[in-house]
């Protein structure tokens, strides 16, 4: 089999090493990935799904890879390869291939805050994948993903979602923040979080819920019933009305720098309050939500409206990636979770979704039904045909 580009998606995988004992090795281990992630790409959901795609353009795959043997895995080797894979080797080069990609698309995610400095927001989040855990493998993921474009720039394994607080530093300090920031769910709102990313150079934006009771109450307190002593300068806010997807929607944020100097929490530059109201045009129905966050930026470095547009873009990671992974490629209906392969086929999922937005396509789904249509593409993308 021709060696891939070490720059392709396939060229960062040759260099997972090859889990099987001597004695086992048929086929090529490159050989092996490539038909796996290629049938990733061409949209097929499950470890069945790829063999039967693999040996229904067994002709086509054989003439385009030239395998030493000359022949198809069968089902069994092909799952074997997932189940054992050497998974932390495979998510490091997974978020190296990822990682590359963002650094050609530098414009994604980025937002020029009001003291002219470019920062580039990353959101970090876990998920649950259901359907490996529904027969007892716990596989809870928890991720950096860049704003806007979704490439997953590293992802780790936890045993339960309280897990997430002890990864998110683990995640971050393998990453250089200087020009950042990260944004974070209620959960991740911890002061050794935000010293950790204070530490690194980069910046932070937390939603704040009850879980910090403390810090929640005086954010409240501020925001409901402001102290007289409050100046009119203290507070400023940015309103945006949007009428899409059968809604018309408010978003209203308010900054205030009143407490920057009381509250006891790492490198406070902000606290702000996010009220979100929508009516569906059609039934009426309203949503009303008021969501505090706090934020190392200050007010030098970033007003309300970038502060809202860091606070849209978090949820890029739920909207662009775990729904992509979820609805579009099954991930939550796949009942493998024998060894690795729950969070292999995961971060196959990462970098293949990656692939198809740096190539330009916003519809997922369509993707995967061209590379479907077209073994030979499916192999073009992931770098397994010289060119």
């Amino acid at each position: 089999m021709d060696h891939a580009d070490s720059t392709t998606l396939l060229g960062h995988l040759q260099d997972v090493p090859d889990p099987r004992h001597r004695k086992g090795q048929s086929f090529e281990w490159r050989y092996l990935l490539a038909l796996i992630t290629a049938a990733v790409a061409s949209g097929h959901k499950n470890m069945a799904a790829i063999w039967q795609w693999v040996h229904e353009h067994g002709p086509e795959l054989l003439a385009a890879l030239h395998p030493a043997k000359g022949r198809l895995p069968s089902y069994a080797t092909l799952r074997r390869a997932v189940i054992a894979i050497d998974i932390d080797a495979l998510e490091g080069e997974v978020a190296a291939h990822n990682q590359a990609l963002d650094r050609e698309d530098a414009a994604l995610g980025a937002v020029t805050g009001a003291d002219g400095t470019v920062w580039r927001g990353q959101a970090v989040d876990g998920k649950a994948v259901r359907g490996a855990c529904a027969h007892g493998a716990a596989v809870h993921l928890v991720s950096v993903v860049r704003h806007e474009s979704g490439y997953v720039l590293d992802q780790v394994k936890v045993a339960t979602k309280s897990n997430e607080i002890t990864a998110a530093p683990t995640l971050l300090q393998d990453h250089a923040l200087a020009g950042t920031v990260t944004t974070m769910d209620a959960i991740l709102t911890q002061r050794a979080i935000a010293e950790e990313t204070l530490q690194r150079g980069g910046h932070y934006l937390m939603i704040v819920k009850r879980n910090q009771g403390n810090l929640w109450s005086a954010i409240d307190e501020l925001f409901r019933e402001p102290p007289t002593l409050v100046g009119d300068d203290d507070l400023l806010s940015i309103r945006q009305e949007t009428k899409e997807h059968g809604r018309h929607e408010t978003r209203t944020l308010e900054s205030r720098v009143a407490l920057n100097d009381y509250l006891n929490w790492p490198g406070v530059g902000q606290v702000l309050c996010r009220t979100y109201h929508s009516v569906a045009t059609s039934t009426g129905q309203v949503r009303h939500e008021v969501t505090y966050g706090i934020t190392s930026l200050s007010r030098q470095q970033a007003l309300p409206e970038h502060l809202e547009w860091l606070w849209r873009q978090h949820w890029t990671i739920e909207n662009r990636v775990h729904y992509v992974r979820d609805d579009t490629m099954g991930e939550d209906r796949g009942q493998i979770h024998k060894g690795n392969a729950a969070q292999a086929l995961a971060a196959l999922r990462n970098a293949v979704i990656a692939l198809i937005r740096y190539g330009g396509r916003t519809n997922i789904a369509a993707a995967l039904r061209h590379y479907g249509s077209s073994p030979q593409q499916a192999l073009q993308l992931i770098g397994a045909l010289a060119t």
